[in-house]
């Protein structure tokens, strides 16, 4: 809890939802066992397959970016070991829905596994696609928000399309976190927060 306090204090947490998501998902219970013990660092640590779960500043700082609210419908992109699919699922409540796309079929059981084990899965809040992320997920759309938490090159066509109109993409480009909010089919608010570092998104395209 001291990491989330000192998130807090500094500013990179401040609504009041989002921090209270983050005190009741608890990192370290989707950590591999071997790095569960480094789970109050603020850092990003391997999770397998060159895959990472995120520095707990930046899953902030994104969240914030987010704001996601109760019964919305988001896709988690590259959702990993299932941190943050967990916690927009606990913000978003039993009206809401996660899809969770992650291409790492390992991962993608894992992190519905750990998922599991907040019942977020039984209850049909979160439900985890293995499938390639930069695609969306046409099924589901059109979705309230999409966070990513693998870096691109550049913001997925299939993303803006799938995104409802007052949506808001938060994704990582390169060494930027990069927001974008859908005015109207073709207009797009963006806002740059350079400085930050990500793996790579993974895509099936050769």
């Amino acid at each position: 809890m001291a990491l989330i306090n000192d998130l807090i204090e500094k500013g990179w947490l401040k609504t009041p939802r989002i921090i209270k998501a983050f005190k009741k998902i608890k990192r370290i219970d989707f950590m591999p066992e071997d790095s569960k013990n480094l789970a109050e660092l603020n850092q990003a640590l391997p999770i397998g397959y060159g895959q990472t779960i995120s520095q707990p500043l930046v899953v902030a700082f994104m969240l914030e970016q987010l704001q996601p609210e109760k019964g919305y419908k988001i896709l988690d992109v590259g959702s990993g070991s299932g941190w943050t699919t967990a916690l927009l699922s606990e913000i978003v409540g039993e009206e809401g829905k996660i899809i969770a796309i992650e291409l790492v079929k390992e991962l993608r059981d894992s992190g519905e596994k750990n998922t599991s084990e907040y019942n977020f899965v039984k209850k049909g809040i979160a439900e985890f696609i293995c499938a390639d992320g930069s695609k969306g997920y046409e099924k589901e759309a059109p979705f309230d928000r999409i966070l990513a938490s693998a870096s691109a090159l550049k913001i997925p066509l299939a993303w803006k399309k799938q995104l409802k109109i007052g949506g808001r993409i938060v994704t990582p480009i390169k060494t930027s976190i990069w927001v974008f909010t859908k005015n109207s089919e073709t207009d797009f608010e963006e806002t740059e927060h350079p400085g930050f570092a990500f793996v790579p998104l993974i895509t099936n395209n050769k």
